[in-house]
């Protein structure tokens, strides 16, 4: 990827995940990524911290770009695409992470059809993230390559033939972290109502919530084994996990996945 000219338009959290990934793998040099952002102090910090290059001229950087990267909110997007529309090359691949942007709205809005769409999360700001992406047909061979590299910078990766398939990842792994934090955070309320001071009761609950994650990943065992393993009959894991049945914790997990499924359907109009 080293003699890519990379653009990310958009340089919030997760454009700055990407490129520190970009640098931090080596895939490339900081002077030949350049990110757009209106906002003065934000790209100052950019360019000091990661010796990128910075511009608030979306319309300028693009033309001769080969990758340019949708990092925007997607309330913005439609003017972003706007003062984009006829500047992007058709050799120029479009990689997208902006939520609920569907393939054929950004086709529509830039005037081009080699489209990567990216469903990320946050632990990707660390490495450690999950993503699931998908392609249009005309995207060659190098350039789902050069996508996957870009997408592999976040963490993990997990393509998928069905842009449709992106509505359901957003719910399960792009809302995902937001669940995990809210088990720790009540993980930790109740060690506070036990009695534990509470930085002792957070430091307990986060480091059960890591290892536990890291153990299942590792050992590659359903969770169902793991779980049973640490469980003696009778035994206070074996009330614990009772009262979480009798408070039907599968079926709210279930319920509240579904219900941010529905609701990213409704941001876009992807066949699924």
């Amino acid at each position: 990827m080293d003699k890519q000219q990379i653009v990310l338009v958009g340089g919030g959290t997760m454009g700055e995940a990407i490129v520190r990934g970009l640098l931090r793998e080596d895939l490339v040099p900081a002077d030949s990524v350049t990110v757009c952002d209106p906002v003065a102090e934000r790209r100052d910090f950019l360019s000091s911290e990661l010796g990128v290059r910075v511009t608030d001229d979306n319309a300028d950087a693009v033309p001769g770009a080969s990758i340019v990267i949708l990092a925007v909110k997607p309330q913005v997007l439609d003017d972003v695409m706007a003062g984009l529309n006829g500047t992007v090359g058709s050799a120029t691949l479009i990689v997208s992470i902006v939520a609920g942007a569907t393939i054929r709205a950004i086709g529509m809005g830039l005037g081009t059809r080699a489209i990567v769409r990216v469903m990320p999360n946050t632990p990707g700001q660390i490495g450690e993230g999950i993503s699931v992406w998908t392609a249009t047909p005309d995207v060659t061979d190098d350039q789902r390559d050069l996508a996957g590299s870009i997408v592999g910078a976040l963490g993990q990766q997990v393509y998928v033939d069905r842009e449709g398939y992106l509505d359901m990842a957003t719910a399960l792994s792009g809302s995902g972290p937001a669940y995990v934090f809210l088990f720790i955070e009540a993980l930790t309320d109740a060690g506070v109502q036990m009695g534990f001071p509470r930085p002792v009761a957070a430091k307990l609950a986060l480091q059960t919530v890591k290892g536990s994650a890291v153990y299942a990943q590792d050992s590659g065992e359903h969770p169902a084994v793991l779980r049973n393993r640490v469980t003696s009959p009778g035994g206070t894991t074996a009330e614990a996990l009772y009262a979480f049945e009798q408070g039907g914790l599968r079926a709210t997990v279930t319920r509240a996945v579904l219900a941010a499924y529905e609701k990213a359907k409704s941001f876009g109009d992807t066949e699924n």
